[in-house]
């Protein structure tokens, strides 16, 4: 491989091992559970393709929450393998995989759906009913290899780094499935509560990149500046007694025609409705700060408003966000640390001190940092 490659942190194709390192934990804690160890390397099935493990994007509910024993929806049995999207090249291939060949360079979205019952077929794999996630319902990333299906890889432009390329793969797809079902147009406004998070950041930008005008937001001084070094046109604080206010203002009484909220904090939740603008749409894919919340029905109806929950992306909104991407959509990536400091990573993120996404990279000196 070249040196460019090699420098965008995509790794020299190597014989696939017997066996191979991985990052795991045996018992549910903090950080320092994560440990090195030697586990058998998979093999790909039929359909499926084994990757190359170049870098892993770090996710709170995938990784921090899972790691601590926390997991909402899913039921974890430890020793396991952490890491849901990721990024890599193609070390083999399983029957009747024509899709991708060995050495292409991939990124892999992590949700895996049926892809036979009525919502895959409809193309609404995320709401299929037996979807699993690489990472938590079957092992990830968090290693030298990782086997999955072949329908949940994208070849990636020659000109993205390993590290971008894993930052893209699931929270990239998510974005674009928000701003497709809200169904946003060019000149819009678009409010993004918690927008320094790595999916917030990434749904802004990319509203921005399809040409929304973008409300930000965030509990931090420090974060705000940071946004509103990126190019969001109002910066505002999430909690701030006069958002709504703030927001009618930047909108000449408009509103905003989108707001994303994935915090589900009461107080929180009802400033993002009061600042919709008629016709107006909520989109949640996560309520990391609460989860219960009221809708007063009678604005709902009269407004026009909707509400509407979004699981995860899908087979469209990742062909749309790679799209994109060759058109120079890029995500925010705060920083990466390489596997060995899985650990230091994880409480990175714990402090919250992150804009945008974190990630891992498996490059063969990144085991002994």
């Amino acid at each position: 491989m070249n040196n460019t490659a090699t420098e965008l942190g995509w790794p020299d194709l190597l014989p696939v091992p017997d066996v191979m390192r991985a990052m795991v934990f045996r018992q549910f804690g903090p950080p320092d559970v994560l440990e090195q160890a030697t586990i058998v390397t998979p093999r790909p099935g039929p359909g499926e393709v084994l990757v190359q493990v170049a870098a892993v994007g770090i996710g709170r509910l995938l990784d921090l929450t899972a790691r601590a024993g926390n997991h909402p929806y899913a039921k974890i049995e430890p020793p396991h393998v952490l890491g849901a999207d990721h990024a890599g090249v193609v070390a083999a291939v399983g029957d009747g995989v024509d899709s991708v060949r060995v050495g292409d360079r991939v990124a892999v979205f992590p949700a895996v759906a049926c892809g036979s019952c009525a919502f895959c077929v409809e193309g609404r794999e995320e709401v299929c009913p037996d979807l699993g996630v690489i990472g938590t319902h079957r092992p990830g990333a968090y290693a030298e290899y990782c086997a999955v299906p072949a329908r949940n890889v994208h070849r990636v432009p020659h000109d993205i780094p390993a590290a971008m390329a894993a930052s893209l793969a699931l929270v990239g797809a998510v974005a674009a499935n928000q701003l497709a079902q809200a169904g946003l147009r060019p000149g819009q406004w678009v409010l993004v509560q918690g927008a320094a998070s790595a999916l917030g950041s990434t749904t802004a930008a990319y509203a921005q990149h399809l040409g929304a005008r973008i409300i930000a937001t965030s509990r931090s001084a420090e974060k705000r500046k940071a946004l509103a070094a990126g190019g969001a046109e109002v910066v505002l604080d999430t909690t701030a007694p006069d958002l709504v206010d703030r927001v009618r203002e930047a909108t000449g009484g408009h509103g905003v025609d989108i707001a994303v909220d994935n915090l589900g904090d009461p107080a929180i939740w009802d400033a993002t409705l009061d600042t919709l603008a008629r016709g107006g749409t909520v989109v949640t894919s996560g309520a990391f700060l609460g989860g219960k919340v009221q809708v007063d029905l009678r604005r709902l109806y009269s407004d026009c408003h909707r509400i509407i929950g979004v699981r995860t992306g899908n087979a469209a909104a990742v062909d749309a966000l790679w799209t994109e991407v060759e058109r120079g959509f890029r995500a925010v990536v705060d920083r990466t640390f390489p596997i060995a400091r899985a650990a230091d990573a994880h409480r990175y993120m714990e402090d919250d001190s992150s804009l945008g996404r974190v990630a891992l990279t498996l490059g063969p000196g990144d085991w002994d940092a």
